[in-house]
């Protein structure tokens, strides 16, 4: 048994509404193929399909204001309420506050105390890592997640040699931006189907996709509909190489923005639980997912690891909390 955590940055569950959602009007034929021709949008929630199960998460936790990235994925990678405990939504970059739940019994923390393989599957440029040495960078949540559990940040050594993907799936970034031609170019589809062979390297496996939440704070309708398009490539390539009895993929996000380009910022809508996989396995991990605080306990159970030991009990009580006002 393994799972897939692919990551989201920023997609909520927004109104089947092509004027402002554009995941209501994406070239998306692979996702929605796989929600039995339905869309991902609010309306579709609950929904059963003979490979997938979608679930509506509340990121809000309780907590008035607008979800925030760091708080929202410490929430994820913890199973603890991070927001409701500190007092308040925080992003992009956890503060102190944040930073100590992510150092403390996160979830690559767990899966590797119990002996078994966890894995960051993104690759980091040279200039990332200086940053980070010199502190002209903090590491945002997920990073600092993996590395203060003692997981290596993959390379553009990793990169080159496929062991390793890019932020934008295909390596199109690093030879743009970084000036980098040695990295290999990739379709989405060859991508999606790499992507799919890294993770059967590991129990847990984990890729972080922010492009979609920068895409929504620059409400870029063309991009937008590019970046759905190209995703929705990618997964049809890990579709096509996954093999369900071999686990689950996850696809969530830490809070919404890309499903509305009404507005700039983050919205208070829930966020997609996208399962993946053989029904058995999706029905036993499902059945406890109500809000991001779920998302942590359910790994932990499916791969039949221990929680860490300040962990028991929290994330109880935040299901129906859903109110962000």
């Amino acid at each position: 048994m393994r799972v897939l955590f692919l990551f989201l940055d920023g997609v909520g569950l927004g109104a089947d509404d092509p004027a402002v959602n554009p995941l209501a009007g994406a070239a998306m034929p692979h996702l929605r193929a796989l929600l039995g021709g339905r869309k991902l949008v609010a309306e579709a929630t609950p929904l059963e399909t003979p490979r997938a199960t979608l679930r509506a998460l509340d990121a809000c936790l309780g907590v008035a204001g607008l979800p925030q990235s760091a708080t929202g994925q410490a929430a994820l990678l913890t199973g603890r309420n991070v927001p409701l405990e500190v007092g308040y939504h925080y992003g992009p970059k956890p503060n102190p506050a944040v930073a100590g739940y992510l150092r403390n019994g996160n979830l690559f923390w767990a899966v590797s105390q119990a002996g078994r393989r966890a894995g960051l599957l993104n690759a980091y440029p040279p200039v990332y890592f200086d940053a980070i040495a010199a502190g002209r960078r903090l590491y945002s949540a997920i990073p600092l997640a993996a590395t203060s559990a003692g997981l290596p940040l993959l390379t553009a050594a990793d990169l080159v040699v496929g062991r390793a993907l890019s932020a934008d799936f295909t390596g199109q970034g690093w030879r743009e931006r970084l000036q980098r031609p040695d990295i290999p170019l990739l379709t989405p589809e060859q991508a999606g189907r790499r992507l799919a062979e890294l993770a059967m390297e590991y129990d847990l496996s984990f890729f972080e996709y922010w492009p979609s939440d920068y895409v929504g704070h620059h409400r870029d309708w063309p991009a937008a509909l590019a970046l759905l398009a190209e995703f929705d490539a990618v997964l049809g390539g890990l579709l096509a190489a996954w093999p369900d009895d071999a686990g689950l993929i996850l696809i969530t996000s830490d809070h919404g923005n890309l499903e509305d380009l009404s507005a700039r910022g983050h919205t208070t809508n829930p966020v997609p639980a996208l399962v993946i996989g053989a029904a058995a396995l999706r029905s036993a991990f499902c059945a406890s997912l109500h809000a991001l605080t779920d998302v942590a306990p359910a790994i932990w159970r499916a791969l039949g690891v221990a929680s860490p030991p300040d962990q028991g009990g929290v994330g109880v009580g935040v299901r129906g909390m859903g109110s962000c006002a």
